[in-house]
């Protein structure tokens, strides 16, 4: 049984799409801690539905409206999202705000090793990723209407003093390692050369891939998305290779020539082919960033899960990485330099 209410939701549905007053049949997604999915399927028509969760929210979190601005946006240009239909920002329909968007078909690859996928394909699953990273980052976010999405400037200092006041609002106790970070993140800045459109959690269960072909057909929960830098995009994908192989998008501890997939320094280099850039800096400041930023979102999954309002059943399991994820962002940050 789903929890929208499908009278409602059928109503509005006939308001804003033609022919849509047919029986719904709503299947909710598994997996995701954030805006709760749903497959949403009516007639022939088959759709997704992405809504902010029930109950009280962390301020600017679960903004469904950027999302659905920007996948529309986006999708004028060829860049794989799926189309938008309709947004809803009316919560008295379902609860809470939500956007309606196309279903793209294809695979969903759920383990960065790629078992599933036979081994003389698996680096060009990987570069097909890279690749449509790269072409995100090369857009142009003024051309695109979106010159306001973000402020271009002043990237990390704007989502280090965001981050840690989404900490801060959802804390439920004290981690020594995530106090260090709070304080040596804004103290060791590093300079932005670029700017652009940036995912923000780009990692490859975030992608739909097409059916039979190593080529993205979808880059999907866009929540995190902004103007930015786009080192932390490319740095939160490369955190796959130093991060362990456990079932989820880590590949350390994998003998990766013997499994087809690439190194990191492969993974740089075509990076770097694709946007012009001769190289990276050192990427542990930016692993550690990055860390301190999932740190705090699952302090917020943690938060949600006490109020009895987390979206996934697999919330207790992730909850159980907070201070493992405040350990290992330390433990990039020391590796960037950091003294305790």
């Amino acid at each position: 049984m789903s929890d929208l209410d499908e009278g409602k939701l059928a109503d509005w549905l006939a308001t804003v799409l033609p022919y849509g007053g047919s029986p719904l049949l709503i299947d909710k997604f598994a997996g995701g801690q954030s805006n709760p999915t749903y497959k949403v399927t009516q007639g022939r028509r088959v759709m997704v539905l992405r809504r902010k969760p029930f109950g009280t929210l962390l301020p600017s979190a679960h903004a469904i409206e950027r999302e659905y601005r920007l996948i529309a946006a986006l999708h004028s240009t060829g860049f794989p999202v799926p189309r938008a239909i309709a947004l809803c920002e009316d919560a008295s329909v379902i609860g809470a705000p939500f956007y309606l968007m196309t279903m793209v078909e294809g695979r969903n690859l759920w383990e960065g090793a790629l078992p599933d996928t036979p081994r003389n394909e698996r680096r060009a699953h990987y570069e097909a990723m890279i690749d449509t990273l790269a072409a995100l980052h090369t857009l142009n976010p003024q051309a695109l209407g979106l010159g306001d999405f973000g402020r271009p400037g002043n990237y990390f200092a704007r989502q280090i003093e965001r981050w840690t006041s989404q900490y801060r609002s959802a804390q439920t106790e004290d981690i020594a390692e995530a106090e260090h970070l709070i304080e040596w993140l804004p103290a060791t800045l590093p300079a932005q050369d670029r700017t652009s459109i940036i995912h923000g959690d780009y990692r490859i269960d975030n992608l739909i891939f097409a059916s039979g072909a190593p080529e993205v057909a979808a880059v999907l929960d866009w929540e995190l998305a902004t103007i930015g830098d786009p080192l932390a995009d490319f740095a939160y994908l490369a955190m796959n290779w130093i991060m362990p192989a456990d079932g989820r998008s880590g590949l350390a501890g994998i003998d990766l020539a013997a499994a087809g997939l690439p190194t990191l320094d492969g993974a740089i280099a075509r990076y770097c082919a694709a946007t012009g850039r001769e190289g990276l800096p050192d990427l542990h400041w930016y692993f550690a960033y990055n860390l301190f930023r999932l740190t705090a979102i699952v302090q917020g999954i943690k938060k949600r899960l006490i109020e009895g309002n987390a979206s996934n059943a697999q919330a207790e399991v992730t909850v159980a990485r907070l201070v493992p994820l405040a350990q290992a962002a330390w433990v990039q940050a020391r590796l960037a330099g950091a003294i305790a």
